[in-house]
């Protein structure tokens, strides 16, 4: 599969709260950097994390896509996100930020290893 095919099942798992699918995305060893800081590491930990993500009906995420890069068996992707949710008390609120999502290629697949969220 190229790379550009797999990034965007990556995306579409997203858009469509399918946790399989996305999981079947994600390289077992996985680490996410989310905005607040926390890290999140892992399969399991992945799962639980994008499992609440998935089932709260708030929100909406649109991306573009700005750069990508692939080397040998390592890709890049950089992201411009429009992130919209509810607060805790229900209050909307908007997110703009910068996501980078490195991949890498195993047995032919590519699998994300690591995703990044910096606020703009």
């Amino acid at each position: 599969m190229e790379f550009t095919a797999a990034l965007d099942r990556h995306l579409a798992a997203i858009g469509a709260r399918d946790l399989d699918t996305y999981m079947d995305t994600v390289h077992d060893e996985a680490t996410y950097i989310l905005p607040n800081g926390r890290t999140v590491t892992g399969a399991e930990d992945v799962r639980a994390f994008h499992q609440g993500w998935f089932q709260d009906p708030d929100w909406t995420m649109e991306t573009e896509v700005t750069s990508t890069r692939v080397h040998q068996d390592t890709a890049v992707a950089v992201l411009r996100v429009d992130y919209r949710d509810l607060d805790p008390e229900g209050k909307p609120y908007q997110l703009n930020y910068l996501l980078s999502l490195v991949f890498a290629r195993s047995d032919g697949r590519w699998l994300l290893v690591h995703d990044q969220n910096t606020h703009c």
